[in-house]
């Protein structure tokens, strides 16, 4: 869903500790300013791979390219990178600055991160060189900090997909009911927190109260791996614990969470585009293959002894409004690469399955068709393999939609439904009623399918369907729908 314009955003945003992280002091034990200063901080470890972003601050004359050196001590190594070209030479590593970033001021800071591998330890690197001058850093890295228990008694369920459902453990159908609680993918970017609004213990345990089992958490990559356009408070490691802490807490009301990339990076101003801004702040037609396979990468590191978190590949494809025609904007979809119309690098939903996979985690995945994720004609045809099988296909549909009535549901959803499990990630309407979402509900309710309301945000009906006036749950006209229909067949 594309979001309402708002001019003022208000957020209660998680303030949590790096993972691990060199801090370079302002000044050296001299009491001479620095040469030049950096942060090395790990956002996210997991048994064999971390993330890792690297912030530089160039304190002499102005330079016009830069190259920063640092030593590992335990053997780890750089597998992938972004926002410089990555290097290793035995426990060497070197970035070196792209050619849209190489130009430093004095004062200026530049900041980049990569995915890595490591065994047995994975101690921060305790000496940085920029350009051949050694860093003023503190070679004692900050503690991990404690971590504080789930707030919650209940468990989410571990799933898996058998057939054309999606099952517990222990072989039972479950469905997904429940809601998107928005704010993630476009809040930290837009420079005002982390979530819009609150999402302590009573917040979510408000969403558990309309007998939901599922909240859809839309995120964006740009924050998650700590690009230098977020601001610091926001990015990297405080997005990723913040969204980890979500996903706990969730959890913890026996709710299944759903990990959603809903913003990413690539400039597009062909047919039907957002935005004209290359970076994560709209809906972009499909995945960069410049971020989103180290996205997903980290993502699915972080997650993947979580069988109870599901992702959710791309929000709402639509190469279909760039390409000229329908068969080139499903090989677009499934391959990737240089696709018509849209000017960068397209990351295909193969290659994103693959790097899932390759990172250990064999997670539900979700996947959207086109005409954003309305669009299921050729999902069958055109469907990644996955050598875990465990695929599903994902819907949206408002009352605007083009497939928004039974007769497309019978001829385009049911034959996929009939092959694997169908989720509609979003289902709306634009009238301020719920006519429209009480329609979609008897119908996925009648074939035994899942489904998840837009959404948990306190946005008035004239700028998008919102479900809730309050974060205490107290729905809209339109939200009424939702919850008295969740709470009638969930007792």
């Amino acid at each position: 869903m594309r979001h309402p314009p708002r001019s003022v955003l208000l957020a209660v945003a998680g303030a949590v500790a790096l993972i691990g992280s060199a801090l370079v002091p302002v000044v050296s034990a001299s009491g001479a300013t620095p040469a030049c200063t950096v942060q090395y901080a790990v956002t996210s470890q997991w048994d064999t791979g971390f993330q890792a972003s690297v912030t530089l601050t160039n304190n002499m004359a102005a330079m016009s390219g830069w190259s920063l050196g640092f030593d590992f001590a335990n053997g780890q190594k750089v597998t992938q990178g972004w926002s410089a070209k990555w290097s290793q030479s035995g426990t060497t590593v070197t970035a070196t600055n792209e050619s849209w970033n190489g130009p430093l001021a004095s004062g200026a800071s530049v900041s980049a991160g990569f995915l890595g591998s490591w065994s047995g330890s994975n101690a921060v690197p305790t000496a940085f060189r920029l350009n051949g001058t050694t860093c003023n850093v503190d070679s004692e890295p900050t503690p991990t900090p404690t971590p504080t228990g789930p707030p919650g008694t209940g468990t989410a369920p571990a799933l898996h997909v058998s057939g054309a459902k999606l099952v517990d453990a222990g072989g039972t159908a479950h469905r997904l009911l429940g809601v998107n609680r928005s704010g993630g993918e476009f809040m930290c970017v837009q420079g005002y927190g982390i979530w819009d609004g609150p999402v302590d213990d009573a917040a979510i345990k408000a969403i558990a109260d309309w007998k939901a089992n599922a909240v859809r958490i839309p995120l964006n990559e740009e924050c998650w791996l700590g690009l230098s356009n977020v601001k610091p408070e926001y990015r990297g490691a405080p997005y990723i614990n913040a969204v980890k802490d979500l996903v706990a807490r969730v959890e913890s009301f026996g709710m299944t969470p759903i990990l959603d990339l809903h913003w990413s990076y690539g400039q597009y101003t062909g047919n039907s585009a957002g935005c004209s801004d290359v970076h994560a702040t709209c809906q972009k037609p499909m995945p960069d293959a410049q971020y989103t396979p180290s996205f997903w990468s980290s993502v699915a590191g972080t997650f993947k002894d979580d069988p109870a978190a599901v992702f959710d590949l791309f929000n709402e494809p639509y190469p279909d409004r760039a390409t000229s025609t329908t068969t080139q904007a499903w090989q677009c979809w499934r391959d990737g690469g240089t696709c018509p119309g849209i000017g960068y690098e397209v990351a295909g939903m193969q290659d994103l399955v693959d790097g899932i996979r390759s990172a250990g985690a064999k997670n539900v995945i979700m996947i959207g068709g086109l005409a954003y994720s309305n669009d299921l004609g050729q999902w069958l045809a055109y469907r990644p393999t996955d050598p875990a099988g465990n695929l599903v296909a994902a819907y949206h549909v408002y009352n605007f939609n083009t497939c928004a009535s039974e007769s497309c549901w019978n001829s385009t959803l049911a034959p996929v439904a009939a092959q694997v499990p169908l989720v509609a990630g979003e289902i709306g309407e634009n009238t301020c009623s719920h006519g429209f979402v009480d329609q979609v509900m008897k119908w996925f309710d009648d074939r035994g399918l899942s489904y998840l309301g837009w959404t948990w945000n306190t946005w008035d009906c004239s700028s998008g369907p919102s479900l809730i006036s309050d974060y205490s749950g107290t729905p809209t006209a339109y939200g009424a729908g939702l919850r008295d229909h969740l709470q009638a067949i969930n007792p």
